[in-house]
């Protein structure tokens, strides 16, 4: 009866409504970044936006998990989300291609820390048998920031001014930081340790967790395609005449929110694999779909296509992950993953910058 217990309750939704925050937060400026750093100079290391900021949140997974499982969760989620409140403030500030691309770096290290802590905190409020189903309502709560951000982000910039954006970005991760003061940490006292610089020394084993490594490979292989996209979309969407750049996002993430929290379920009843073989068949489709686009309405069926793999995607794989770690070492196992993640996005993004290199990705009736 135990293992049935619901995880729903204040906590859970506190920790659902700072995570909608912080990832509305960076990602209402993604649909905008390309052009801010095209008008800096710099239209060449496009490829580098998404690059550079993966780069920082991968090399940082190992640390967030140790400091997860040791310090606690609620002190990673916080320096996480405080990070991207820093640097919501520092862009209005920079004014040459180098100090972006150096700032990008930096801002990194927020989705290196604030998602490993949140993930971990609710491996340990859900119990076996709704692990998918929590980690499908979570990411219905991070997918309705993904979704909301891009399309305010676009909005802000082009209604006032990109300086406005990042400071709205600002704002919604301090908000996302008062919200975790008021929580209550789930890491058991007795693993808990204050902070020490001698938690930063990493051994090997403390790098990677080898149990995660199936889910791990899977999910570098289908985060691929997002950093393509993430590359890519913004210019696609000037090509295809559509203003608001944020658009694809919007209606890719509500898409992965109209179905991620039955993933998550199905993934509890049916078993992980079946339900990623289904999310790995509409990845293609997407991809293909993107390929011969040539029209906005295709563009938006494309878009719908690849939020419902992700949408069965992401839960499904935290849930295996959480599955297959130590409860221990949670925070590891999760680092691992995120580790894959980033990998992923952000070889995606930098092979994608390299092809495109600021040429039009397509020529279709609204371009040529």
């Amino acid at each position: 009866m135990a293992d049935h217990k619901s995880f729903y309750n204040i906590q859970f939704a506190l920790l659902c409504f700072s995570s909608f925050l912080f990832y509305a937060s960076f990602n209402m400026l993604i649909p905008e970044l390309p052009a801010y750093l095209a008008n800096l100079g710099g239209e060449k290391y496009i490829g580098l936006i998404i690059a550079l900021f993966t780069l920082t949140a991968g090399v940082s997974r190992p640390f967030s998990g140790k400091l997860a499982d040791t310090v606690g969760r609620i002190p990673v989620m916080i320096f996480g989300a405080a990070v991207c409140c820093i640097c919501g403030m520092l862009y209005p500030m920079i004014n040459t291609v180098f100090f972006f691309l150096l700032l990008r770096f930096f801002h990194g290290f927020s989705t290196g820390f604030k998602p490993t802590g949140t993930s971990a905190y609710v491996a340990d409020v859900a119990t076996d048998t709704r692990r998918g189903e929590a980690m499908g309502f979570l990411g219905l709560c991070s997918s309705l920031g993904m979704a909301g951000g891009p399309a305010l982000g676009s909005t802000l910039a082009l209604a006032y001014s990109p300086d406005m954006m990042f400071y709205t970005s600002s704002v919604l991760a301090i908000l996302s930081v008062l919200i975790l003061t008021g929580m209550k940490e789930t890491l058991p006292q007795p693993a808990r340790r204050p902070f020490s610089l001698s938690l930063l020394k990493l051994s090997r084993h403390e790098i990677f967790e080898p149990r995660v490594i199936a889910p791990c490979i899977t999910l570098l292989l289908t985060t691929f395609s997002f950093g393509i996209i993430l590359t890519v979309i913004p210019d696609l969407s000037d090509q295809l005449l559509i203003a608001n750049r944020g658009l694809f996002f919007t209606c890719f993430t509500v898409a992965s929110v109209a179905v991620r929290f039955f993933a998550g379920k199905a993934s509890d009843r049916f078993g992980r694999v079946k339900v990623l073989k289904v999310s790995a068949t509409l990845l293609v489709t997407s991809m293909i779909l993107l390929m011969t686009v040539e029209s906005q309405e295709m563009f938006i069926v494309s878009a719908i296509v690849f939020g419902l793999s992700f949408g069965m995607n992401t839960p499904t794989i935290f849930a295996w992950t959480i599955d297959l770690s130590q409860p221990q070492h949670r925070g590891k196992g999760l680092a691992t993953m995120y580790i894959a993640l980033e990998a992923g996005i952000g070889l995606g993004a930098l092979c994608s910058g390299w092809i495109y290199g600021g040429n039009p990705p397509i020529c279709s009736t609204f371009s040529c």
